[in-house]
């Protein structure tokens, strides 16, 4: 008898200072545990950009904030590709030493990575990023021009035949702010990662089709104390290579109620099977639209983050584990169809339910 394929969703939500994956991609070695113990796993740009460094996960879904909440709430499907034309828009306002350092970053990963790029756009205007903090310590932000985002989207997927966008938007440079210093010896919020969303938020809104942001920025100083989990922005002049390879595979978005025929191997929302999330972030859009689905919800205690929202306060009914190791147990069993309970020293025995 065929079993249909255990799907996880792995979710760390963009700019609350996750422990773990509040960093430099410092959540893939996460992904890649869970991606061995599932046949699919869908997870965010968030979890799997490491600025120059990437890891291939055949059976990984790289699915955009916004597009994963229409997913989780049912709007859309997501069918699998084996390669998407990855269309680039450089902004207008990145110095001109530092845009041929991204698209050199680019010809990179068509030369030594395989990977199929369009022709790339730099917008009509500056997009000119501004960077916010919330009362919560959280990070976001906005763009002055958006239209001149959409217009140059518009430019790849009608001129260029763009299957999937990367964004590269000029960002500020404060190097010596406090949050960046905190941020890069392990200990706060990444600044711009807010922002980042908002981005690649516009544009999959409005096209439906993949999208995630790179942010250009000059090179920091150095700095002994440097934490592990930043290290890996500190390799090169650009963040680009780790968001053209997500692209390359991400999945295309099924938007239901459209006269596209659904496919076999496309998956929809009735087909998760399981969620891990941090205990303190279980507010999203996303993860509120799968906790009234059949999923099994995991929130990690040990991934803290800047939120204050767990799962009890919002009655979602979810399975607290300490750590992701403890995730990784739970998720065996579940696929295995065994009850977590039958695990354990004892078991209480059945009640019988008054009629």
């Amino acid at each position: 008898m065929n079993k249909r394929p255990y799907t996880v969703v792995s979710i760390v939500p963009t700019g609350v200072g996750a422990a773990i994956g509040g960093y430099a991609g410092d959540a893939m070695p996460v992904a890649r545990a869970i991606a061995q113990i599932c046949d699919r796993l869908i997870t965010h740009p968030n979890v799997l950009n490491g600025a120059q460094l990437y890891w291939n996960l055949p059976n990984a879904f790289y699915v955009e904030g916004y597009g994963f909440d229409k997913f989780a709430a049912g709007s859309c499907g997501l069918r699998p590709v084996h390669q998407n034309r990855v269309g680039l828009i450089l902004d207008r306002g990145i110095e001109p030493e530092l845009r041929l350092r991204h698209l050199q970053a680019a010809d990179a990963t068509r030369a030594t990575l395989g990977l199929s790029l369009t022709d790339y756009v730099v917008t009509d205007a500056q997009l000119q990023v501004e960077l916010r903090t919330s009362a919560t310590g959280a990070s976001w932000g906005t763009i002055a021009n958006p239209d001149s985002l959409l217009r140059a989207a518009e430019t790849l997927i009608s001129q260029a035949q763009a299957e999937a966008i990367a964004v590269v938007a000029r960002f500020p440079d404060d190097t010596e702010s406090e949050a960046l210093q905190n941020y890069r010896q392990g200990r706060g919020v990444d600044p711009i990662a807010g922002a980042e969303a908002v981005i690649s938020h516009l544009v999959v809104r409005e096209f439906q089709i993949p999208c995630a942001h790179a942010p250009a920025l000059l090179p920091l100083p150095l700095d002994p104390q440097l934490s592990p989990r930043c290290a890996a922005e500190e390799l090169g002049y650009t963040f680009l290579p780790c968001v053209l390879v997500g692209l390359s595979r991400a999945p295309q978005f099924v938007v239901k109620g459209t006269d596209e025929l659904p496919q076999p191997g496309d998956i929809w929302v009735d087909g998760v099977d399981a969620v891990v999330v941090p205990a303190t972030a279980c507010g999203g859009s996303g993860l509120l639209s799968l906790s009234q689905s059949r999923a099994k919800i995991i929130a990690v205690t040990d991934n803290v983050t800047r939120m204050t929202v767990p799962p009890e306060a919002l009655g979602i009914n979810a399975l607290r584990v300490k750590s992701y190791l403890e995730a990784l147990g739970v998720l065996v069993a579940d696929r295995a169809g065994i009850s977590p309970d039958a695990l354990s020293s004892s078991i209480s025995s059945l009640n019988c339910l008054s009629s």
